[in-house]
């Protein structure tokens, strides 16, 4: 509990409140007193330990130190340096942990990479990554948009469930027939054909079968969806743009036609 003495408030605490506090065990707080490590200031008139705000502090600063991984002998170095103040343990300890912030970033930047390769079934090394789709981002364009679009709908799960079990050979046979689409799409909007018109409607046709077929049942309101983020989304604009400068509309033009004629 909390004791005042006459004249300077003194904050104290015995061990068990002390172990509530920093949350660690009173066997910790004993084997710290054990070694010279964190000693109570004083006893009880029965023996008990009595920790002040000075032994709190320095719990504090072996606990940061033990969290960042130092051993109890190199902790002890740091906490006995008498070159170094409170505030030089802080600013040590910020600068530690700012560190492993940063390591701590990458870690989950990466395990991040693992859980979406695995989450999309994908069983591939980077190189083959690289050789299958041109590019280190697994999955797939179409499975990357429904996944930004419905990743909490039955229709993404279905695709989770398929994609578990495709081959290199699987993945490469998706990609060539989405470029060959992709192709036939640029060829018909060169050669000025209306994206409402029968070349255009079928390939729009076509796409979201390609969608049904390999990932989830893509229906003409689900397609519809995909057809509006194609230019609400710059990422996925770039991803036509890059093949010819007003590709995106012109497939987002021709899905909502064979949408409105099929649908």
């Amino acid at each position: 509990m909390t004791g005042k003495s006459t004249g300077e408030a003194t904050e104290q605490w015995s061990v068990g409140q002390l172990a509530r506090l920093a949350n660690v065990t009173v066997r910790t707080l004993h084997h710290y007193d054990r070694i010279g490590l964190v000693m109570p200031s004083g006893r009880t008139s029965a023996g008990y330990r009595v920790y002040r705000r000075s032994d709190l502090e320095r719990l504090r600063q072996v606990l940061v130190y033990r969290e960042l991984g130092f051993p109890l002998e190199e902790v002890r170095a740091l906490v006995d340096d008498p070159a170094t103040d409170t505030v030089g343990h802080l600013r040590r300890q910020r600068e530690l942990l700012v560190a492993r912030g940063r390591q701590l970033a990458a870690m989950v930047a990466a395990i991040d990479r693992h859980l979406e390769a695995h989450k999309m079934g994908i069983q591939l090394s980077p190189q083959e990554q690289v050789e299958v789709f041109g590019t280190d981002k697994v999955g797939g364009e179409w499975a990357d948009e429904a996944e930004q679009r419905w990743g909490d709908s039955d229709a993404y799960r279905e695709s989770q469930r398929r994609v578990a079990t495709y081959s290199r050979q699987d993945w490469a046979r998706i990609r060539e027939e989405g470029d060959q689409n992709v192709r036939a799409f640029a060829e018909a909007m060169a050669a000025g054909l209306p994206a409402d018109g029968p070349e255009a409607t079928a390939l729009a046709e076509e796409h979201r079968q390609h969608i049904s077929r390999w990932f989830y049942d893509c229906g003409y309101d689900m397609h519809l969806g995909l057809a509006e983020m194609y230019l609400a989304d710059e990422r996925f604009t770039q991803t036509y743009e890059k093949v010819a400068a007003g590709l995106a509309q012109y497939i987002h033009d021709a899905i909502l036609a064979n949408a409105a004629a099929r649908g």
